[in-house]
């Protein structure tokens, strides 16, 4: 009987300069060396600054340019974390010519924190871009890719540069029916359950006091999208969050209460519709009315781009399969 035969197997060595970049490279007691085995499949062996990588030549070919990359973005002062790690691989496996440093290059500095937000996939850069370069931008994405995340640190960016006087964060209060007059409290305690992860992405990228200090002063606005009705927002950053709950008229009346020198970024999840039966989704309707508007942008995040923990992709493909497993039932 004929063996099969094994495997080419690839030996790279590389040599970091820099001792003490290339500790952070590696990562407290090699962390970042063993999560990049996991991730690839290759072998690494550390011995100061030098690393031998030994496993089939397309595992070793993947960490040797993951490696490479984030090191010269090390040298070069941009923020690299454990995570960056598997978005780095995930990038490079994909495309071969990724270059990592054109997309870490749009980063968002705000003042009160050492670390910039950079984006963590080709299509968070694209978003950015397209905060930048358009008055109205509809974003759809499962969870975890980033869609409020960085539409908050866009619109906090922009307001501590003075391009915009006030930023206005509104969700739908489905669960409650927007009805909220039953429950205790002032309006902010009766609706705060809907809005607090809004409340999260402002807490860290700003000192918790100075979030307080802005909403009292009205710098920053919370509120639910029904609060919207009848205004018209100028100079003003407006983040419509989780827009898939919000009904045709809803949506319309959001969208039309943009006014001079502002800006709007609606994001929802249109795989996570809670309306009652019946009701169309406002930002479903206006995804297919509105493309092909000028001056707007319509962006669209795939599981592929989450950025959470591993699993919250793999749970999204797992719901994904089911759904598809109950269609075809």
């Amino acid at each position: 009987m004929k063996k099969k035969s094994k495997a080419p197997t690839t030996v790279v060595s590389l040599h970091f300069d820099d001792n003490r970049i290339a500790r952070t490279l590696f990562g407290p007691e090699d962390c970042h060396l063993r999560s990049l085995e996991k991730l690839s499949g290759a072998e690494i062996s550390a011995r100061g600054n030098d690393l031998k990588i030994s496993g089939d030549p397309l595992c070793t070919s993947v960490v040797e340019q993951t490696l490479g990359q984030l090191y010269k973005l090390l040298k070069k002062g941009y923020p690299v974390i454990g995570a960056d790690i598997e978005y780095a691989v995930k990038i490079i496996s994909r495309d071969r010519n990724a270059n990592l440093e054109m997309l870490f290059a749009d980063t968002i500095m705000i003042p009160t924190k050492r670390r910039p937000i950079i984006p963590r996939s080709p299509a968070q850069k694209t978003y950015l871009q397209a905060m930048k370069d358009h008055d109205i931008v509809l974003s759809i994405g499962p969870a975890g890719t980033g869609k409020t995340y960085l539409a908050c640190a866009m619109a906090v960016s922009l307001l501590l540069k003075g391009q915009f006087k006030r930023i206005i964060l509104a969700r739908p209060a489905v669960e409650a029916g927007e009805k909220l007059g039953f429950l205790p409290g002032d309006m902010v305690e009766k609706v705060n359950p809907y809005l607090r992860p809004l409340y999260d992405a402002l807490y860290d990228m700003l000192d918790v006091d100075r979030v307080e200090e802005m909403v009292e002063s009205d710098i920053i606005e919370i509120a639910p999208i029904a609060f919207m009705r009848g205004r018209t927002l100028h100079n003003a950053f407006v983040i419509i969050d989780e827009a898939q709950n919000a009904t045709s008229m809803q949506m319309k009346m959001c969208l039309t209460r943009l006014g001079v020198d502002s800006k709007m970024v609606v994001t929802g999840d249109v795989t996570q519709v809670d309306l009652p039966d019946g009701t169309r989704s406002g930002m479903l309707e206006a995804w297919r009315i509105l493309k092909g508007v000028r001056g707007m942008a319509f962006h669209e995040f795939s599981e592929e781009d989450i950025v959470r923990h591993p699993l919250v992709s793999s749970i999204v493909k797992a719901y994904e399969r089911d759904g598809q497993r109950r269609t075809n039932a």
